[in-house]
């Protein structure tokens, strides 16, 4: 035990010796934290819209005012000609093109059916789907609106009507800050577990350091150990600036229980220290490690459901998460902190993650190899 503290101790020092490691472990979750949360949103606002209204009515002046008034759209231009408008989206000067088209006022008063056509840039697949839904839904309401106009109010009373009522939980207000500060969590603790760890372990055999360890009789696991600890420490601390930093400029509600929320993140980084380790083992220089480190975290943090729901991947890529640590923390801290779960709510993921951090803890132990 004595050997294992006097490695931790070690290894404190010589992180903070090293002036880049020791500004980064404190300035990445601040700049993260601020920069990240605000700035990663799937909400459409403000698309820019442009107008072609051949009809020039006041239907289709009600239209295009209904659609003014939204908070999602903004009309960036209007015009006649479809070509114009046609080049307008080809520069990337509007993403969805109205078409009213002659005669869109008389059908509506005379009960036939009124045809729009509405273009949507899909180069984002997402924006576009979002386009459609929210312009889909003024035209419908617009729809309604012209209906209850034209139709007897003592008609409308009589007829059967469903009154809904909805209610989101646990995000109310359908903040997306909310949806994401968890997830940039995860992101913030495996970018300090995973990268920070690795390159200590590369940096040490470049500079001969590690040969030093290797003739003493300091056995392999207190070795490892050694160099989980104070990084694991870190990655804690970081963890909890990144949390007073959501509840401080994002008023971050927080439900559940913080040491069931740390219990997980302690878990995780012992499995993400683990793998860093493994991968630094047969990595022979920084520039090896930072490729194989890059390629791993780009594929865990995408499939882990952080900015994509992870119910609508493909079966493949959802048995994929049954080893991808980030997925199960990701899931962790958004029960913890958004639902209020507790441990039986979150027990299979814990389980799952201390299975991951055995195995790839086990893996670093048995691939080190002394030297000497």
């Amino acid at each position: 035990m004595r050997t294992i503290i006097y490695l931790i101790r070690k290894e404190f020092i010589q992180i903070f010796r090293n002036k880049f490691i020791s500004k980064a472990i404190f300035a990445v979750p601040i700049v993260q934290m601020l920069i990240l949360v605000p700035a990663i949103t799937f909400e459409l606002k403000n698309a820019n819209v442009v107008i072609i209204d051949k009809d020039l009515t006041p239907e289709s002046r009600g239209l295009i005012s209904k659609l003014a008034g939204s908070t999602f759209f903004r009309i960036s231009g209007t015009t006649f000609s479809v070509k114009e408008a046609e080049n307008m989206m080809l520069h990337n000067k509007c993403g969805i093109i109205l078409h009213i088209p002659v005669e869109f006022g008389k059908n509506i008063g005379s009960g036939k059916p009124a045809r729009l056509q509405a273009s949507i840039d899909a180069i984002n697949s997402s924006s576009a789907q979002l386009s459609w839904a929210y312009i889909n839904g003024i035209i419908r309401d617009y729809n309604t609106e012209i209906s209850i106009e034209n139709i007897n109010t003592t008609q409308i009373s009589s007829f059967p009507m469903i009154d809904i009522t909805n209610r989101y939980w646990y995000n109310e207000e359908l903040n997306y800050k909310f949806y994401m500060l968890p997830g940039i969590l995860v992101i913030l603790v495996t970018a300090i577990g995973f990268l920070l760890a690795g390159l200590n372990m590369v940096r040490e055999k470049e500079i001969g350091t590690i040969e030093q360890i290797n003739v003493t009789p300091v056995r392999k696991h207190q070795f490892i150990i050694g160099k989980m600890v104070p990084f694991l420490i870190i990655g804690l601390i970081d963890l909890g600036i990144g949390l007073l930093i959501g509840w401080l400029a994002f008023s971050i509600p927080f439900e559940g229980s913080i040491l069931l929320m740390f219990l997980g993140a302690t878990i995780f980084l012992i499995a993400v220290l683990g793998l860093a380790l493994f991968i630094s083992t047969f990595s022979g220089s920084q520039q090896q490690y930072m490729f194989v480190a890059f390629f791993c975290m780009i594929i865990f943090i995408l499939m882990s459901g952080i900015f994509t729901p992870y119910e609508s991947m493909p079966q493949w890529a959802q048995d994929f998460n049954m080893i991808n640590p980030v997925a199960y923390l990701m899931r962790i801290n958004r029960m913890v902190m958004l639902k209020g779960s507790s441990i039986s709510d979150i027990s299979a993921e814990l389980i799952s993650l201390s299975v991951i951090a055995v195995s790839f803890t086990s893996l670093a132990v048995r691939r080190y190899r002394k030297t000497a």
